[in-house]
């Protein structure tokens, strides 16, 4: 495989070396921060293609980090930390998180994770040339991340512009929760069906009522659909 590069970013130093062992071990470069402040330096000038990012970090938590990443890049990011609740998931996934992991892990999921990870990365990269949906009052384009509604661009995390071209660009198609999840994260995921309700809010939030020519529409007791009439 082509060498790829991960940015691990936890204060625990033993954490830190244990997943360097095991990403070298499998062809990775690795850099490792200790700090929230380290680790935006350190994504500046390492350009790494994915980061195993903590939660819990002295100068800048994770959440600032992530913000501070999703500024400029799209680049994968798999949060890591022993918060386990649903809110700290959802809360990862809408700032643009592409995983989470709970303490304490297995080193092979975390090692599962970041090759499906950057293989869906991949394939979004080599597949979304000229990938853009065009309807009514909307423009989604995922090759450049960029959401037009009503001919003004429109800030988005990436994944809920990756679920939203997901359906507009299968219009009429009916999709469960599982099947979002599986097609849009790319691998099996933690498995609760609320991140995906969470996502169609917050994109609702963004497009509803804008044209009547399509809708984002919930089939009960089944899942969602992008509607066109």
């Amino acid at each position: 495989m082509d060498e790829k590069k991960v940015l691990v970013v936890d204060d625990d130093t033993n954490i830190c070396e244990l997943l360097r062992l095991y990403l070298a071990k499998d062809g990775y470069t690795i850099k490792l921060a200790y700090n929230g402040m380290d680790a935006v330096t350190y994504f500046n000038q390492f350009k790494p293609d994915l980061i195993l990012l903590d939660i819990m970090l002295p100068k800048m938590d994770g959440w600032q980090v992530l913000k501070e990443i999703r500024k400029t890049s799209n680049v994968p990011v798999i949060m890591i930390s022993a918060k386990g609740e649903t809110f700290d998931k959802v809360l990862g996934l809408e700032l643009g998180a592409d995983d989470y992991i709970v303490k304490p892990f297995e080193t092979k999921e975390v090692m599962a994770r970041v090759k499906a990870v950057l293989r869906r990365s991949l394939n979004i990269t080599s597949a979304s040339t000229n990938k853009e949906v065009i309807y009514d009052n909307l423009v989604v384009n995922l090759t450049t991340y960029v959401l037009k509604v009503m001919e003004k661009i429109v800030e988005v995390p990436p994944k809920e512009l990756e679920l939203l071209f997901h359906l507009a660009n299968n219009p009429n198609r009916v999709y469960t929760r599982s099947q979002l999840l599986d097609e849009v994260w790319g691998f099996e995921y933690f498995g609760d069906s609320r991140t995906v309700d969470v996502h169609i809010k917050r994109i609702r939030e963004k497009v509803d009522g804008v044209s009547k020519l399509w809708k984002l529409k919930t089939v009960w007791g089944v899942g969602y659909k992008f509607e066109v009439n």
